[in-house]
Formats: structure tokens, sequence, C-alpha cells
């Protein structure tokens, strides 16, 4: 009877050390390459939109589109710091840019996106100036074949998490109005 029981745990044993871990460690790269593209798409549309001072719907569908190849669902995030130059009269400088006069106000995701893809005769396009800031946030919003897999094992995963993502920002260089 032990002889029985020791085979059929070495069987299960043996199914878990030949299909699981295979299973995780292929998905898990699956998930180091999703990253890779995620994180270069989100640099190239943030790069391309400061450089040009636009945020165009071309650009913007073209980051959607790479990253929704991946195979996963996102949740881009877009903040735009903008410079206002009009601080008030209570400031004796008479440089917008001299340190610690500078005020920034933020337009986000929703505000650009209807900007970018107005019905009403819009561009498609959201022009910055030179000095605001841009910045992009990418997540996954599903869950992915590895998170699955060390959920079963680990109990770690919860239904917030995320295991692909990117970030980029910078200071816009360009005034998009030219």
């Amino acid at each position: 009877m032990s002889d029985t029981l020791m085979t059929v745990i070495a069987i299960l044993v043996g199914a878990v050390l030949l299909f699981i871990f295979p299973l995780l460690s292929v998905s898990e790269r699956s998930d180091d390459i999703s990253q890779l593209t995620v994180q270069t798409a989100t640099t190239e549309f943030v790069d391309n939109s400061r450089a040009i001072g636009k945020i165009t719907i071309e650009n913007y569908e073209k980051l959607q589109n790479t990253i929704a190849a991946t195979g996963n669902e996102y949740d881009i995030e877009m903040e735009l710091k903008i410079l206002d130059e009009n601080v008030g009269k209570k400031s004796a400088w008479t440089q917008g840019t001299v340190i610690g006069e500078n005020v920034y106000y933020s337009v986000y995701t929703s505000q650009i996106v209807d900007q970018l893809v107005d019905t009403s005769g819009g561009s498609g396009v959201y022009t910055m100036k030179e000095g605001d800031i841009f910045s992009v946030s990418v997540k996954n919003t599903n869950k992915t074949m590895s998170q699955t897999i060390r959920s079963v094992f680990y109990s770690i995963a919860g239904s917030d998490t995320y295991s692909v993502a990117a970030q980029h920002a910078g200071v816009v260089t360009a005034n998009g109005s030219n």
C-alpha cells in the first residue's frame, strides 16, 4: 500500500516538474517580452510627442495598436503639466523662467483624448509648448498567464496587481503651434 502511495506522489511531483514549471517559465518570458514592447512603445510615443510639440491621434493610435499586439489589455494614463507663464502681478521677477516662479497646471488623459477624437471638426492634434512636462503611464488591466499560475502556487497576486507596466516623461522641447 505504501509503495502505491509513493508512486502516486512521485507521478504528481513529476507532472508538476515536467509541465507546470516550464509553463510558468514560458509565460514569464512572454511577460518580459510584453514589458519590453510596452516600454519601447511608451518611450517612442512620449519622445516623439515632446520633440514635435504635439500629441497626434495617429501617434496615440500607433501606441494603442503596438501595445495591444502583446495580447493584453492596458490602461494608458497621460498627464500634461502646462507651464503657466502668467504667474501674477505679485512677482517682482520679469522672467517666467526664474527657478521657483514657474507654475504648472495639469491636463489629464480624458481631456487630451477628448480633444484628439473631437468629432466636431477637430484636427486630431493636442498642441503643447516648450517647457511643458508630458508623462505617460501604461499598466496592464488583465491577468496574464504567469500571474494566474503564480496565484495558484503562491496566492500573492491580487486583482489590483499588474505585471506589465511602463512609464516615461520629459520636458517638451518644441512649440506645437509652429
